[in-house]
């Protein structure tokens, strides 16, 4: 396939995507089936932000041609890819990028999330059988030519070990914050819980802690907050918060709630299901530089990126930060 003809496919994907197709329909049902934290809301969410954000054929022409990707790669790698499963198909831009990239991709889906992509690769291979010699998937990555794996800390000094003689994308634990002055409306604080609860807060692009100035009201944003006040009825979310409450009590910890959230102060910037932890700054000078911490993914803020935008990353929102299309054009 050339590089027109792998667009188109992918456009057509993206169609597939927002349909409601039998088979594509019953696999969203399977995930959530075999997934309690993959709620029908969060999947269709996923789901339409790839199709609108990513699979638009201006979009994906302006982004490949940036690289300069030949219209046929002549002597195409075999890259392996190791997918997370912590929200619906956040492996997808990693399948995307390889994809439009002209190499050949081995994909070791997550169990968490092994229910959406297999229908997807379904489609695609049906309307061309070519897809099936680039895209496949596999339990065992071995003898491959280069990696993009994407896990925990602890997962990444494994494949460090396995993958240290190749070339590869190693990723690791990440998450967001966001930063407030107190002037906020409500309309941004809501924006806010967005960056906050959706996916459950198991995303990379969540905000874990934010940073307030001294003597902040936090009554407005446990206000705004009750937006997902629902998530108090997911056993799974539920179990968490009560979990985290028990022991803020048994420990006589301080904190806020609005009974769906904690609120704790803690100056790690990565909190548990359930609790969002807050530090204070004295003035706009004195407060932490989000720039300088490499545990950060994106921030949220009036001088960083909007409120409610941190899970809506463009083709270019690169997972730590690193080119992942700069990379596959270099082998």
């Amino acid at each position: 396939m050339d590089l027109e003809n792998r667009i188109n496919l992918l456009v057509e994907l993206g169609e597939f995507m927002l349909s409601d197709n039998p088979a594509w329909r019953a696999s969203k049902t399977r995930a959530f089936e075999h997934n309690a934290w993959f709620v029908p809301d969060f999947i269709e969410l996923s789901v339409r932000r790839i199709a609108e954000q990513y699979l638009q054929r201006e979009l994906l022409e302006n982004w490949v041609r940036d690289y300069g990707f030949p219209d046929r790669t002549p002597a195409p790698k075999k890259i392996g890819i190791v997918m997370a499963g912590n929200i619906p198909l956040v492996g997808f831009h990693d399948f995307l990028s390889c994809f439009l990239s002209g190499h050949r991709q081995f994909i070791k889906l997550s169990a968490k999330d092994a229910w959406l992509f297999p229908v997807l690769l379904e489609f695609l291979n049906k309307k061309n059988p070519a897809v099936a010699e680039q895209v496949q998937t596999a339990s065992i990555l071995r003898g491959l030519d280069a990696y993009i794996a994407t896990g925990s800390n602890n997962s990444a000094r494994y494949f460090d070990f396995y993958f240290r003689k190749y070339p590869s994308i190693i990723r690791r634990n990440r998450t967001s914050i966001a930063l407030l002055d107190g002037t906020e409306t409500a309309g941004e604080l809501e924006k806010l819980a967005d960056d906050v609860f959706l996916y459950f807060g198991l995303g990379c692009r969540n905000v874990t802690q934010i940073r307030v100035p001294e003597n902040y009201n936090f009554l407005p944003m446990l206000e705004a907050f009750r937006k997902y006040q629902w998530m108090a009825d997911h056993h799974k979310y539920k179990n968490n918060y009560d979990y985290r409450l028990s022991l803020a009590i048994l420990n006589k910890l301080y904190y806020m709630t609005n009974d769906c959230l904690l609120l704790m102060e803690n100056e790690s910037c990565f909190s548990p299901i359930a609790v969002l932890h807050y530090v204070f700054y004295k003035n706009k000078e004195s407060r932490m530089k989000p720039e300088e911490d490499e545990n950060l993914q994106c921030v949220i803020g009036r001088d960083y990126l909007p409120f409610g935008q941190s899970q809506q990353p463009g083709l270019r929102d690169y997972a730590d930060g690193v080119d992942t299309m700069k990379f596959l054009r270099s082998l």
